[in-house]
Order: C-alpha cells, then structure tokens, then sequence
C-alpha cells in the first residue's frame, strides 16, 4: 500500500492516522520531496479520471492567476500543472491492491481495506 500527499496537509494527517489506527502498513510519497510524473498522474486518471486528481479547492489553486486556472481543460494542460505544482493534487492518493482511493474518507479507506 502506498500513501502519496504532503506531509503538512491535514487531510493526508487525517488518513495516516487512520492507517496506524487499523494496522496498515503502508510507505508515504511526498509530493513535496519527491514529486510525481506524468506516468503516474495517467495511471490514476484512467481509474478516477483527471477531473477528479485537481484540487480546485486549494489555496494553491485559488491563488494561480485566472489565465492560468482558465487554461486547464485538457488531462494534458492539467498533468503538467500537477507535476509543476503538486499542491493542486488533491490529496491524499492511496494504492491499494490495484485500486485508487483520491481523498480520504474512513468508509471508503476501511472498505478498500477490509478493516
């Protein structure tokens, strides 16, 4: 299982929490250190779709000049903002077992998880 967020974000606290809670074993990717790519943004996107991937909620996407918000309409013009800035990632994205799980809901976690 693996956890991808920033570790400063309350919701990835949220979930981590959770995880240690339940037992599950999992390892964390910071968007921060470590960034993301492309192949990886695409992979999610075909499960969630890319719509769902941008945080349009965040205070780093309400803070982009209009222009630039104005120009993501394409899974191409949304990636290369994502992997630019991860913080309009919405998050956190959890792997597990084949599946992606984007946000953190303690229903959907424990159903994905069995627990």
């Amino acid at each position: 299982m693996r956890i991808y967020g920033i570790s400063n974000c309350s919701t990835v606290k949220k979930a981590l929490a959770w995880l240690d809670e339940h037992g599950q074993a999992y390892e964390f990717h910071d968007f921060k250190k470590a960034g993301v790519n492309t192949a990886l943004l695409t992979a999610w996107a075909q499960q969630v779709g890319w719509e769902k991937l941008l945080n349009r909620q965040g205070m780093t996407w309400r803070q982009l000049p209009d222009p630039v918000k104005a120009s993501v309409t394409t899974q191409e013009a949304a990636f290369a903002l994502m992997v630019e800035k991860t913080s309009v990632i919405k998050r956190p994205v959890l792997e597990h077992a084949g599946q992606i799980l984007v946000g953190f809901s303690p229903a959907e976690y424990a159903a994905l998880t069995g627990d």
